[in-house]
């Protein structure tokens, strides 16, 4: 059965570690309140939101997700049926031509079985970023959302998001948006439980959002 929420032992040693580790996301801690994050089931669509959400506002992603959502009602989202829908009704859903391309190689790899998705849960992270990176549109950021939210590694620290990088500069004091040697830095008391960090690190920059339906990934 398909893990669906970090065990919770584990947030319990994470938030101790964070609190006593950095002040400052022990204040957001306090601010945003309990770890609530329940892991993706299905490992394509963890992949799905993601090729979707890149470049784009939380809000933006979303709103394309839930037309292409609709588009295959009342199926749900699976290799099969996004491979049976048309470019045009993933265009009329927002998708721009670039990502339709993306979510075509991505569906294609896993229903010719190039892409074995169960097997990337007995992988270690760098060893599951390989494997995905070779199918065209994902990155090392596409690769730690999913990392993170369908695998529930809990030490990945997504340093090139850029919602991560304005929430740092924001709650660290810096003048601009820090560059990634300065993110790594201030990352560094996070681990190893820097994936919970980035979670609460999101959503200090949306506290009543993430009391909302929809507003547990940043993807």
């Amino acid at each position: 059965m398909p893990v669906t929420h970090f065990p919770p032992d584990a947030i319990k040693a994470a938030l101790k570690h964070l609190k006593s580790s950095d002040p400052i996301l022990a204040t957001v801690i306090e601010q945003v309140g309990d770890f609530t994050l329940q892991l993706e089931k299905s490992k394509y669509r963890i992949l799905v939101r993601s090729i979707i959400s890149q470049q784009l506002s939380t809000k933006a992603a979303r709103t394309i997700r839930q037309r292409l959502e609709a588009t295959i009602k009342p199926k749900r989202v699976t290799p099969e049926n996004i491979a049976g829908i048309t470019d045009e009704q993933m265009r009329t859903a927002g998708l721009s031509r670039q990502k339709i391309t993306y979510m075509r190689d991505l569906t294609d790899r896993v229903v010719d079985g190039r892409l074995k998705l169960n097997k990337l849960t007995s992988l270690d992270d760098e060893d599951v970023i390989a494997e995905l990176i070779q199918v065209k549109g994902i990155g090392r950021w596409t690769a730690q959302m999913f990392l993170m939210f369908c695998l529930g590694r809990l030490d990945v620290f997504p340093v090139d998001d850029w919602g991560i990088r304005s929430n740092i500069r924001n709650l660290y004091g810096f003048d601009e948006m820090p560059n990634k040697a300065q993110c790594l830095e201030v990352s560094e008391p996070w681990h190893p439980y820097a994936s919970i960090a980035s979670w609460y690190c999101w959503r200090s920059g949306d506290v009543e959002e993430v009391k909302t339906p929809g507003a547990e990934y940043p993807v």
